[in-house]
């Protein structure tokens, strides 16, 4: 497998970004450099990260076909660490487009050479269906297989996956969270406080990445009320989580930013047609503060009916239609 391009390496990781819900930029000023410096907008965050990458390559040993790893070149030891941020040691494939990640704690201090980290493939493939999978070595350290629109999660809960991870109940929960399978209470009190919320933390991001992926799929990564894809396109809950909302499909919908932002804030409502309609309500609000520029534009897109899913099934859900209608408080509903 030859050689990732810098440039690629650096877009694999700004691809990641976006995939797992922020923006990216890159800071470094160099393509070929170590650590590749990161700038990430994440909500109202702004996060400061530290890449060191290169191309996962086959280990080359007969006796073990599945092991792959990433040769440390031209960096020195002791790997510097970004102080005010994340650091995160990986490799990636670049035919999946996967990465496995490591423990840089682990390898942040090496002797001269090429040190070479070693992964297991199993976990890539694993990945690419389960978003993380987690490859457990004799030594207990782990690495992870991760999809693009899971590196977020791993980069916020890194440092606890790889202190705890390597713990076999705790890899074993991991494993059933990264699945999206049901973890009993029973199951979590044998853990550490601090292993619980590393079970916890994984479960939910796995939780609204799955959420986000689905609705994604199903309306063609495209806005239900512009029809705009662009790559800019969010999955928004009908009712939310908080307000004992569901992360099925059937109380998503895709929605461009602004859309969305006007659908969060009552602007405007989804009816049981399934037309997207304007809040009178809100209209005389923003009248009255004098900030109702642009609602000749939104109103082009409303009062018909919204692209929806192939699948009926997918469709919103008119009881949780008429529930979110009802918290939002719109007139007729409540």
């Amino acid at each position: 497998m030859p050689a990732v391009p810098p440039a690629k390496l650096v877009d694999s990781v700004l691809r990641a970004i976006q995939k797992s819900g922020g923006s990216g930029f890159y800071m470094s000023e160099k393509l070929v450099t170590h650590p590749r410096e990161f700038l990430i907008q994440y909500g109202e965050d702004t996060i400061s990260l530290w890449v060191y990458i290169w191309t996962l390559t086959p280990g080359g040993r007969p006796s073990l076909p599945n092991e792959y790893r990433v040769q440390m070149t031209t960096v020195s030891s002791p790997l510097s660490i970004n102080q005010n941020g994340h650091t995160v040691l990986m490799g990636y494939h670049a035919e999946k487009d996967m990465f496995a990640v490591f423990d840089i704690e682990q390898h942040r201090i090496f002797t001269v050479g090429s040190p070479s980290v070693q992964v297991d493939i199993e976990a890539i493939y694993t990945a690419i269906g389960d978003g993380l999978a987690f490859s457990r070595k004799d030594n207990q350290e782990i690495a992870v297989g991760i999809r693009p629109d899971q590196f977020l999660n791993y980069m916020f809960n890194a440092v606890s996956l790889h202190q705890h991870g390597g713990d076999i109940s705790t890899c074993t929960l991991l494993l059933k969270a990264a699945q999206l399978e049901e973890i009993r209470p029973q199951e979590m009190v044998k853990l550490a406080k601090e292993r619980q919320r590393i079970v916890e933390s994984v479960s939910r991001y796995v939780r609204e990445s799955s959420f986000r992926r689905q609705v994604m799929d199903a309306y063609g990564n495209r806005c239900a009320v512009t029809r705009a894809q662009l790559n800019l396109v969010d999955a928004a809950h009908i009712v939310p989580v908080k307000a004992q909302g569901t992360d099925d499909v059937s109380n998503g919908i895709a929605l461009s930013p602004t859309i969305h932002r006007a659908y969060d804030n009552s602007l405007i409502y989804l009816d049981a047609r399934y037309y997207m309609r304007l809040n009178e309500q809100k209209v005389d609000e923003l009248k009255i503060q004098r900030l109702e520029g642009g609602l000749d534009d939104l109103r082009g897109y409303l009062d018909s009916q919204i692209h929806l899913p192939a699948n009926r099934a997918d469709w919103p859900d008119l009881g949780l239609i008429g529930k979110a209608n009802k918290l939002r408080r719109i007139k007729g509903y409540y």
